[in-house]
């Protein structure tokens, strides 16, 4: 039997040179699920991704996945893409080994905790440690370093700087359209004996859904290793638990070993791996 994909539409195309289609996954021409394929918005055109992909129940586990992966690959490499990105459910197991054994590794993932419901109390800092605000003659500094610090992380990994630059001062004009004035958004400073170690910053609305979002936590290079991180993500809850907001969700580089054994250590558990190949 052969497994293939056919256009279920138009290609469409935008100036920037993003480009996305939808396929039907067909055995001998009978549909038996789908796959929609599109460039990174964030990543740009010569990054795709694979976005729900998806087999009948009646048709899995016969490889059709497997063949309408290696498909899409092809796909992608004709439409000039260099590597190939993939989000995959913490809970898709089949879909994680799938990927596994195609190449796919893990760059980053999604993690979300729980809350202790208001009667359990808010969690205490550590001993010597206090939040305060960031003060309005603050924030300048701490976005053009916040700024910064996101364009590298990206071009650290595979991003052009000019992209990453761009990309970053873009997500930071949408997520803070206001500055420290934007609803929902919480800037605080963690001080340690006196002195500041620390930012958070927090959004309990934002665009990933229910619940809270931690957008950054920035530890001073020359305060880290003793265990101010946690203290932040104490803090995180405590103003989660204040607003009345019971679940909080983050992102984390899975290169970057000690947040992600802090999160893990404080509770918070994989809602999706977002995963990556390059195409040779």
């Amino acid at each position: 039997m052969t497994t293939t994909l056919r256009p279920t539409g138009p290609e469409r195309r935008a100036e920037d040179g993003a480009r996305s289609r939808s396929y039907d996954i067909c055995v001998n021409g009978r549909p038996v699920g789908g796959v929609r394929l599109t460039t990174d918005a964030r990543l740009g055109p010569s990054a795709g991704r694979i976005e729900a992909l998806a087999v009948h129940e009646p048709d899995r586990r016969r490889g059709r996945a497997t063949v309408a992966a290696l498909a899409a690959e092809e796909v992608l490499r004709g439409w000039g893409c260099r590597r190939i990105e993939a989000s995959v459910p913490a809970e898709a197991g089949t879909a994680l080994r799938l990927a596994a054994a195609l190449g796919y590794t893990e760059r980053n993932r999604s993690m979300s905790k729980e809350l202790s419901a208001p009667s359990a109390g808010p969690p205490a800092l550590p001993g010597g440690s206090a939040v305060r605000p960031l003060e309005a003659g603050e924030y300048p500094a701490w976005l053009e370093s916040r700024r910064t610090a996101y364009a590298r992380v990206w071009s650290e990994r595979g991003v052009e700087p000019e992209r990453a630059r761009l990309r970053s001062e873009a997500d930071h004009a949408r997520l803070l359209p206001d500055g420290p004035d934007t609803a929902g958004t919480v800037l605080r400073v963690l001080v340690h004996e006196g002195t500041d170690v620390g930012t958070l910053w927090l959004a309990t609305v934002h665009e990933h859904g229910p619940g809270a979002w931690v957008f950054d936590v920035e530890v001073r290079p020359e305060h880290r290793g003793r265990g101010h991180g946690r203290a932040l993500m104490l803090a995180a809850e405590r103003e989660c638990l204040a607003a009345g907001v019971r679940t909080l969700g983050l992102n984390v580089f899975t290169d970057n070993v000690p947040a992600l054994r802090l999160y893990e250590s404080l509770g918070y558990r994989p809602t999706a791996h977002h995963l990556h190949k390059p195409l040779l």
